[in-house]
């Protein structure tokens, strides 16, 4: 179904502000500065099912850019930009290639390296030091034990965005499509 665009704009309005809605509540309750980027991120995946992986993209350089000078945490607008935001248009891509293992590995690696350089980022842009002289405490296996955490993370969260996507697309999509 095509859809408007002043549809598409007002999707985009308020799923962007959703999305800072929940990069504010990460000043507020710092614990969760992992846990809301990834939701910001499920909802990048319904703008994109909604109106494709273009007004989806816009709306990520919104959240991105909006997030970085008006929410408290950086830290939780740095992971949104350099992963959860961009992940979803990604991974549609990744997934859908037809030799499975392959896109497996490419997804494991494209995360990564979006994981890698946010550390390099948050380290020296950030001026987050500590964070290199704590990693000295754990020994020299330190950023190993870190990396595999990570990724048990992102296989998780890959396996959620799974399931939230095909609920989407079964329950939510026909009933708002329905209406409209």
């Amino acid at each position: 179904m095509k859809r408007s665009l002043s549809y598409r704009i007002a999707l985009g309005g308020t799923l962007a502000s959703m999305c800072l809605l929940c990069q504010f509540i990460t000043g507020v309750f710092p614990v969760f500065y992992i846990v809301m980027p990834m939701i910001c991120g499920v909802l990048v995946t319904v703008m994109a099912e909604e109106t494709g992986r273009k007004w989806a993209f816009l709306m990520y350089l919104a959240v991105g850019t909006l997030s970085l000078f008006i929410t408290p945490n950086k830290d939780a607008a740095l992971i949104f930009i350099m992963f959860f935001g961009h992940y979803p248009l990604v991974r549609p891509v990744l997934s859908g290639m037809k030799v499975k293992p392959l896109g497996f590995a490419l997804k494991v690696l494209f995360f990564n390296m979006c994981i890698i350089l946010y550390f390099f980022l948050t380290v020296y842009i950030l001026g987050m030091d500590e964070l290199i002289e704590e990693m000295g405490e754990f020994g020299k296996y330190g950023a190993v034990i870190l990396l595999g955490t990570a990724n048990t993370m992102f296989l998780s969260y890959d396996y959620l965005m799974d399931i939230a996507t095909d609920l989407y697309r079964k329950k939510l999509h026909p009933k708002i499509s329905g209406k409209l």
